[in-house]
C-alpha cells in the first residue's frame, strides 16, 4: 500500500486562516501586525520566496514592509536600515532574506536584528532560549514540521527520530524540539561524516531529510511504515518546464511512496509550513508587543 501524502499546502491553508482571524482581532484592539521583509539584490530564488510571504501577508491581513535594496547596498547601509526598524513601533517583525550578496556578513546582519522583532528565530538570543526551553521565537521550517507531525497524527512520544542535515536553520533546533518533553522523541543527527547511513535511516520511526542533497535518501533507506519529512527544496534542471527546473526534494519521493507510512511532498510539503510558522511568530511579536505596552502604562 502506497504512503499517505501529507498535504502541507492545506495544512498551511488552515493555520493562515486561523492567524487571519487572530490578526483581524488584534486590529479591531488598535495594533496592526507589520512584517518587514528585506531584499538584497534579485536572485531568482529569493524573489520567489519573498513573494510568497508577501501574498501569505496578504492573506492574513497583515502590513507588508517589503523593502528591496540593489546588490550593491553595502553592509553599513542594510545594517543601518535594520537599525531604524528596530527603533519603529509599528514593525513587529524583521526578516533578511538569504543568501546576501558575497559582500555582505550574514552573521553579523541576524545579530543586528533585535531579537524582539526576529521572527525567523535565527537571532542567538532566541536560539539560545529554545535550547534552554524558554519562552521563543521557533525557526519557522523546524516548527512547521512539528506542526505537520502533530496534524497528521504522527506519534513523536518514544519515537526513534532520524534527522539528516545539521544545519542551524533546520537540523539542530529542530532536534532539540523533537527532544523536548511535549514531544519526547529519541533523536539521532546524521550529516556527510555519519557512517553506515543506511543502517541508521532504516531505524527511524521519523525520518527527517534536511540534507539539500537531491535524491539521497532512496527507498531501501527508509523503514517500512515510517513517517517521512521532506525538507529540501532543490532546484535542478528540467527542460520541458517553462521555468528551466524543477524543484525536488532530498528524498526519491516515487521509492519512498512504496515503504513509508506517510511523507510529504516537493513542493506542497514543508515549504507552505515555513511561511504558516512566519505569520505566526509575526502575530506572536505584535501581541508581544502590545502586551508590553499594556504594563507600561
Amino acid at each position: 500500500m502506497a504512503a499517505t501524502i501529507i498535504n502541507g499546502y492545506e495544512i498551511a491553508a488552515k493555520i493562515r486562516s486561523r492567524t487571519a482571524e487572530e490578526t483581524l482581532k488584534l486590529k479591531e484592539a488598535g495594533i496592526e501586525p507589520c512584517l518587514a521583509v528585506i531584499l538584497v539584490g534579485d536572485n531568482p530564488a529569493s524573489v520567489s520566496y519573498v513573494t510568497g510571504k508577501q501574498k501569505a501577508l496578504a492573506e492574513v491581513g497583515m502590513k507588508d514592509r517589503s523593502i528591496h535594496l540593489k546588490e550593491e547596498t553595502t553592509e553599513e547601509e542594510l545594517l543601518e536600515l535594520i537599525r531604524t526598524l528596530n527603533e519603529d513601533s509599528t514593525v513587529h517583525g524583521i526578516l533578511v532574506q538569504l543568501p546576501l550578496p558575497r559582500h555582505i556578513n550574514g552573521e553579523k546582519v541576524i545579530m543586528a536584528i533585535s531579537p524582539e522583532k526576529d521572527v525567523d528565530g535565527f537571532h542567538p538570543v532566541n536560539m539560545g532560549n529554545l535550547i534552554i526551553g524558554r519562552k521563543a521565537f521557533l525557526p519557522c521550517t523546524p516548527h512547521g514540521v512539528l506542526v505537520l507531525l502533530e496534524e497528521t497524527g504522527v506519534e513523536t512520544d518514544g519515537a526513534r527520530a532520524v534527522i539528516v542535515g545539521r544545519s542551524n536553520i533546520v537540523g539542530k533546533p529542530l532536534a532539540i524540539l523533537l527532544t523536548r518533553k511535549e514531544y519526547n522523541a529519541t533523536v539521532t543527527i546524521c550529516h556527510t561524516g555519519t557512517k553506515k547511513l543506511k543502517e541508521i535511516t532504516r531505524q527511524a520511526d521519523i525520518l527527517i531529510a534536511a540534507a539539500g542533497s537531491p535524491g539521497m535518501i532512496t527507498g531501501d533507506m527508509i523503514k517500512p511504515g515510517a513517517a517521512v519529512i521532506d525538507v529540501g527544496v532543490n532546484r535542478i534542471p528540467d527542460s520541458t518546464k517553462k521555468s528551466g527546473f524543477r524543484l525536488t526534494g532530498d528524498v526519491k519521493f516515487e521509492e519512498a511512496l512504496e515503504v513509508a507510512g506517510c511523507i510529504t511532498p516537493v513542493p506542497k510539503g514543508v515549504g507552505p509550513m515555513t511561511i504558516a510558522m512566519l505569520m505566526v511568530n509575526t502575530l506572536e511579536s505584535a501581541l508581544n508587543f502590545k502586551n508590553k505596552a499594556n504594563r507600561q502604562k
